[in-house]
């Protein structure tokens, strides 16, 4: 009786386990048969084949990845959170300092690529310092594996086939197979871009023939200057400035009826643009630091809310926007690069 208790249980257990396990297999089967599918796009792109085999080789799909992807938050219309917490956690003494020490350790390299690309070391210094605090952490995904998968759970398929492939063009142009590590959203390198950024921007700063945004600190910031100025950056011009706001200041006239394609929710905390002389005669002086010129166009953003420090901003914060598309992180890499710059 009590052997046929025990069958009884296993057989219970088998049965609870199988199908979970039957599910893993399967998925694993349909990742396979993606794969193949991603082969045969990359082939037609003139990928060559000895590329498609090292990228897609023994790849399996990433259960971790996909439970990250889905922890994700989505859009929400929530109240915003204080930005100065946030402040204080990415423009802190430690950041400011290692970039003060990346500054004077590049100095030499640093004003050519700034002649070249019209763009302020420290601007490129605080990208680096809030992406992978100069390089201290950048990721221990396997990216292939990590972009295959993303692409194979669906919910950003578009973008991250197109990522699977743009990395398989690295390996093609000469990337060793080796480099691909990231985070498990598919980024990687000392300023975290996505393979199709790499292909597009990645420069090789120090003339030794390879784009190297892994080690080398002149082509890292080489490659993040052409970022910007492929974003349209423009030379002489200040991202923002700290400004006062007077207490009789009336919102309700600055809004704007422009919607943006993409950061819909992070522009529609701007008003609209006036000239910096136009904000001056509103009462609008800035407490310190860069100089605008009086017929600049500027927007205003109070991201704490009235009586709280605000925020006059140049077509340049918009070109960090464009590199990640949150207010927060858009204002804390203008002022940590202001306190680099110190």
């Amino acid at each position: 009786m009590r052997g046929f208790r025990a069958a009884f249980v296993t057989a219970l257990v088998l049965g609870l386990a199988g199908p979970a396990e039957g599910q893993v297999a399967g998925e694993e089967a349909g990742f396979q048969g993606y794969l193949q599918l991603l082969a045969a796009r990359a082939r037609g792109e003139g990928v060559r084949e000895s590329t498609i085999a090292q990228m897609t080789s023994g790849l399996t799909l990433n259960q971790r990845v996909i439970q990250l992807d889905r922890a994700q938050p989505g859009s929400s219309s929530g109240a915003i959170p204080a930005f100065e917490p946030y402040r204080r956690s990415h423009v802190d003494a430690a950041r400011i300092a290692r970039g003060r020490r990346q500054y004077a350790a590049v100095s030499g390299q640093l004003g050519a690529i700034e002649r070249k690309y019209g763009v302020p070391g420290p601007i490129m210094l605080a990208i680096w310092g809030h992406e992978t605090d100069y390089g201290g952490y950048t990721g221990d995904f396997d990216l292939p594996r990590a972009l295959a998968t993303l692409a194979y759970e669906g919910r950003r398929r578009e973008l991250f086939a197109d990522e699977f492939i743009a990395a398989m063009k690295m390996v093609d142009r000469g990337v060793p197979r080796s480099k691909l590590v990231g985070s498990w959203a598919g980024a990687f390198g000392n300023p975290q871009f996505l393979p199709s950024v790499y292909l597009r921007v990645a420069q090789d700063g120090d003339g030794d023939g390879f784009a190297d945004i892994w080690t080398s600190r002149t082509d890292t910031l080489a490659s993040i200057a052409n970022y910007f100025r492929d974003a349209g950056w423009r030379p002489g011009q200040p991202w923002g400035v700290a400004v006062s706001v007077p207490e009789g200041l009336d919102r309700a006239t600055l809004g704007t009826t422009l919607k943006s394609p993409r950061c819909a929710r992070v522009f529609d905390r701007h008003t609209g643009w006036k000239t910096i002389r136009e904000w001056r005669a509103l009462g609008i002086v800035p407490r310190s630091g860069a100089y605008l010129a009086d017929d600049a166009m500027a927007s205003l953003l109070e991201p704490d809310g009235r009586g709280r420090t605000a925020y006059l901003l140049t077509g340049n914060y918009r070109v960090i926007l464009d590199y990640n598309c949150s207010n927060f992180y858009a204002l804390s890499v203008g002022l940590l690069a202001d306190e680099i710059s110190r």
